[in-house]
């Protein structure tokens, strides 16, 4: 005797149904907005003081959080591993990851992470465990860019976030994008103040060692420079260079951390400047492109030789003809880092031009046919993205980089 046909069409159509219901069921645990935590399980490494040398290399860009961990970024996740000097990327200490947002920027002030996503979420990690330690919603970023596989643009030269010191002593982070500008307390997250804008024609470079937001004001005319305070959000000064033109673009200079607590700054039309409170002070020596502020001093190659002057009155201080062919990659509190042509890496002390270390920037037998990229140095650490000799911008990551670890770490 078999099913009668009406009940069989109900029992198929059930069956349709919880087929569909698993289906989406199942589709939304993948598909949903995730967050997945993996903190530390163990406990920090040793504080250590490395062999100065070549520590190894790396797939990826680090950042170094209290002289023990690196942390990196991948495309939705931020993660660390230790010690500081390993050779070799090692099994995650801890991991954070966010789905379906993209990261764009990661920003570290202590051992504080702060990560800024494609939907404008800001997250605050414990860098010394992985935990969350708050988040907020911020402007969304700006514009898309794309990050190369090291990720050095997102951890080296992270868009959008800078920190700076309020005039309390605590630490603001103020994030930029569509919509304005937001200071939040680094401390809690506790959102401070807001500051509307044009995205399209204000730029947010980052902030001062005074405590001060830098941005260009493009909207009027002609352009003009702000400088906003960091713990409220008001504009304190507008300024231009004397004699500038209509258009204005400025590049910060100095800076503690990428586009945070700068000392100085550039503008296009070539002249170079000191920030502080109240209004720029010029500093001509500042004015040329290959030189490096680095504190109070000014750090550049002239006609072949490796000059140190004080940044505010352009008085010389040391020259060092005995280099060879140098360029500058990367300034640190106390130590200005050049490479040669030959890949030897030279610390020197920006003050006196004293040498402090130098050895060749290569690991086993890698060589030295290749071109440095971006760089990266904080508490005696520099690491340097390797690059083919002729690289440009338009090949792909295969063709750019030297090789699948082209990141060169090392301490000073």
């Amino acid at each position: 005797m078999g099913v009668p046909k009406g009940r069989r069409r109900i029992v198929v159509v059930l069956a349709a149904l919880l087929t569909l219901g698993a289906v989406a069921v199942v589709g939304y645990r993948v598909l949903a907005p995730a967050e997945v935590v993996t903190p530390a399980q163990d406990d920090l490494p040793p504080l250590d003081t490395p062999a100065v040398g070549v520590v190894g290399r790396l797939p990826v860009a680090p950042l170094i959080v209290d002289g023990r961990l690196r942390v990196y970024a991948a495309q939705r996740q931020v993660y660390a591993d230790r010690p500081a000097d390993s050779r070799h990327r090692v099994t995650p200490f801890w991991s954070y990851r966010r789905w379906p947002a993209e990261l764009h920027a990661v920003l570290v002030s202590g051992t504080t992470v702060v990560s800024r996503w494609s939907d404008g979420k800001l997250v605050a990690l414990d860098g010394r465990t992985g935990k969350v330690a708050w988040r907020a919603d911020g402007p969304v970023p700006g514009s898309d860019f794309a990050a190369r596989r090291t990720g050095a643009a997102v951890v080296w030269d992270p868009r959008g976030i800078f920190v700076a010191p309020a005039p309390d002593g605590r630490t603001t982070l103020v994030a930029s994008g569509k919509g304005g500008l937001r200071g939040y307390a680094l401390a809690d997250g506790r959102e401070l103040w807001r500051a509307a804008g044009d995205a399209e024609c204000r730029t947010d470079l980052g902030t001062t060692a005074a405590g001060q937001v830098l941005s260009v004001d493009a909207c009027a005319d002609p352009a003009t420079v702000e400088f906003r305070d960091v713990a409220t959000g008001a504009v304190s000064t507008r300024w231009r260079p004397p004699a500038a033109g209509r258009e204005l673009s400025v590049t910060p200079l100095g800076c503690l951390t990428p586009h945070s607590q700068c000392r100085g700054l550039r503008t296009s039309d070539g002249r170079g400047w000191l920030v502080g409170p109240g209004a720029p002070v010029p500093s001509p020596v500042l004015g040329a492109e290959e030189v490096t502020l680095c504190g109070e001093f000014a750090v550049g190659v002239t006609d072949g030789v490796l000059i140190g002057r004080d940044a505010r009155t352009g008085k010389l201080r040391w020259r060092r003809g005995d280099l060879g062919e140098v360029r500058v990659i990367a300034a640190e509190p106390g130590r200005v880092h050049v490479l040669t042509r030959q890949r030897d890496l030279i610390t020197l002390d920006p003050r006196t031009g004293a040498q402090r270390s130098r050895f060749l920037m290569t690991v086993g037998r890698d060589g030295i046919g290749w071109q440095p990229g971006r760089a990266y140095a904080v508490d005696g650490y520099v690491a340097v993205e390797r690059l083919r000799e002729g690289a440009g911008p338009e090949d792909d990551d295969q063709g750019y980089f030297l090789m699948a670890e082209p990141v060169v770490l090392a301490a000073t």
